[in-house]
């Protein structure tokens, strides 16, 4: 039976929004994903989850599309809850979701694993900070939080305190990052296939929340203009950081690629966007994989897994 002709008898929750500062964004994303189940012909129910595992046993799913961002559906929480519910589910399971969502654990592991990624400290809202202890320019960002969402850009160790106290608004620890100078680009990884490189150009001055989602305030560049042995580097690392966070069914893993260099990996992301303006749909556009196609994907690797 093909997997079209089974997701059509099958009962599909697509659970969205929730509760975390992603929400606005978790939205759009199950409106994406449900206007096309409905037109691959599946019998679909949307549930705006507030974390309650009986708004899930009131819709008596057969599979549960996670299209929830951040806390609550990205690290680990919900997959946890729908494996003692016994209900299959999209994407990566418990111990991957909750480690990729820090990215503090999450380069420990891409160390360990030989793989670049940019110098980081990591520090707690009660710490005594030393600005002098730390390269500027940098990055500041929550240590687990999406989308850009609490990240400041600091150059110089003035404003190092304001930039901490705005991430420590979303998490107890923040990660200082040095800032890298290069092309922004993004890897996604369906199955064990790593789709093509999109490089991301904002017109702010980094990815921050604006350029991520608000239509036209960034460009996504396909190939993109980067040398072919970084492009290659870039796909084979995206694959090998996946396998070794135990990331199964999709993911994205951004990186920053410095001029006559190698990639640097930035973070991995376990429920990638899936809005009009998200980098996992363009990657798989260029790919020959249309939306409705990449939603069907996900749903088969997933009931695989």
């Amino acid at each position: 039976m093909s997997m079209i002709n089974k997701i059509k008898k099958m009962k599909i929750a697509v659970l969205f929004g929730g509760t975390s500062s992603e929400r606005e964004i978790s939205i759009l994303t199950g409106r994406a994903v449900i206007s096309a189940l409905k037109r691959l012909g599946a019998k679909v129910v949307g549930i705006d989850f507030d974390g309650s595992p009986f708004m899930i046993k009131k819709a008596k799913p057969d599979f549960v599309f996670i299209a929830l961002h951040g806390t609550l559906g990205e690290d680990g929480c919900v997959q946890g809850m729908l494996n003692l519910m016994k209900i299959p589910y999209s994407g990566s399971g418990v111990e991957a979701s909750a480690l990729c969502m820090n990215k503090a654990l999450t380069k420990v592991i891409f160390k360990s694993n030989n793989l670049p990624t940019p110098k980081w400290k990591e520090v707690c809202a009660e710490d005594k900070i030393n600005n002098n202890t730390f390269t500027y320019p940098c990055f500041v960002k929550p240590a687990s939080q999406g989308s850009a969402i609490g990240m400041s850009l600091v150059k110089n160790k003035k404003d190092l305190g304001s930039a901490l106290k705005t991430a420590f608004k979303y998490d107890k620890k923040a990660l200082v990052e040095d800032y890298i100078k290069g092309t922004e680009i993004t890897v996604g990884v369906l199955g064990d296939n790593v789709l093509p490189a999109v490089e991301i150009v904002p017109k702010s001055e980094f990815y921050d929340f604006k350029s991520k989602y608000k239509k036209g305030c960034s460009n996504h560049i396909i190939p993109p203009r980067i040398s072919n042995k970084a492009r290659l580097l870039a796909q084979r690392y995206a694959l090998k950081a996946c396998k070794c966070s135990g990331c199964e069914v999709v993911a994205r893993v951004d990186m920053i690629v410095p001029k006559n260099s190698i990639p640097q990996i930035l973070e991995i992301n376990t429920v990638p966007g899936m809005t009009e303006t998200s980098l996992l749909p363009d990657a798989a556009r260029a790919a020959g994989i249309g939306f409705d196609e990449l939603v069907l994907k996900i749903i088969e690797y997933s009931l695989k897994k």
